[in-house]
């Protein structure tokens, strides 16, 4: 049987006890290694498990998935998952070759994308062509666990991501999803680019297996982002005054919290990955508010930010 096993999101010990028994007896133990990272060293899981634990980065998944599988109708394979198998991670992975015309945020650019198709999904349904049957061990993901900043989950409307700007591709198909959520006065989890084992467009077209250094979002990058989408598009849909949390390392001992104005945000310096955003709804409730003016950047700003922006629709 094939077990997909989520492993939560900081250390060794987040795996659920199910999950834990699950890796203890299986055959081969895989880490997928490429869609999120986990807070802790390979070392540590294998030490904690007292298992061996094979590395799965985007190669393998993606062209051996039938070495993961191999046997898997006979024996028991575990494939971890930093976060849950299938909730989102704290990643918008995928690749994408831009030709461009004009520039800026012109809407004539033409945009070849090449996703990578979710990863787990694809070996699953491999698995059934194969014949094996798979188990889901879930386990907390950053939808879930974004609650640690005090927000109501059921005030959040669309999750979006926010990828790396180049100088030649500023995605800002974001901001209408932002919009849709600002309409209902929801809040925005926006969910932060990794890059891990990347390739550049040049190596790729010529098939060189030369990888970029990871690399990935911080809080204040993205807040740099959302406002030049912003002074492009001008609908006051994230400008310098919108309010915002900025969260790093959900789950584990170190993390942070911080809010302030997205101008704010684009100084704060929150530290090690991982990191996401959350753009304020603007019928933030007043129980929200008390909870989270603890961790404003700067109090009176915040005060007068929302009672100028959030008070009277809250």
């Amino acid at each position: 049987m094939l077990y997909l096993v989520g492993l939560g999101l900081a250390d060794e010990t987040d795996i659920t006890v199910k999950g834990l028994e699950i890796v203890k007896k299986a055959e081969r133990v895989y880490l997928e290694a490429y869609t999120s990272i986990l807070l802790v060293d390979t070392a540590k899981l294998e030490e904690f498990y007292g298992r061996l634990v094979i590395v799965a980065d985007r190669e393998m998944v993606e062209s051996s998935s039938d070495e993961i599988l191999q046997n898997a109708d006979k024996v028991d394979v575990a494939f971890l998952v930093v976060g849950d198998p299938f909730g989102y991670v704290n990643t918008s992975h995928h690749t994408t070759l831009t030709l461009r015309v004009g520039s800026g945020f012109s809407t004539n650019d033409i945009m070849i994308s090449i996703y990578r198709a979710t990863t787990h999904t694809d070996l699953v349904l491999r698995a059934r062509e194969l014949g094996i049957e798979m188990r889901n061990i879930p386990n907390a993901s950053i939808m879930s666990a974004i609650g640690c900043t005090g927000l109501q989950l059921y005030s959040f409307g669309q999750t979006v991501s926010m990828v790396f700007f180049t100088e030649t591709w500023k995605p800002s198909s974001y901001y209408d999803r932002i919009k849709q959520n600002a309409e209902h006065g929801l809040h925005t989890l926006v969910l932060l680019d990794i890059k891990v084992k990347e390739q550049s467009l040049e190596n790729m077209a010529r098939g060189r297996k030369i990888y970029e250094p990871p690399r990935y979002m911080t809080v204040a990058q993205c807040a740099e982002q959302m406002l030049e989408t912003e002074a492009e598009r001008k609908e006051g849909i994230c400008g310098p005054e919108s309010l915002a949390i900025g969260a790093a390392r959900v789950g584990a001992v170190d993390q942070q919290l911080v809010v302030g104005t997205l101008e704010e945000l684009t100084k704060v310096d929150l530290g090690k990955p991982l990191h996401s955003l959350v753009l304020l709804g603007t019928k933030t409730h007043e129980l929200e508010r008390d909870y989270i003016r603890r961790f404003a950047v700067d109090t009176a700003t915040f005060d007068n930010i929302w009672k100028k922006h959030y008070e009277a629709k809250s």
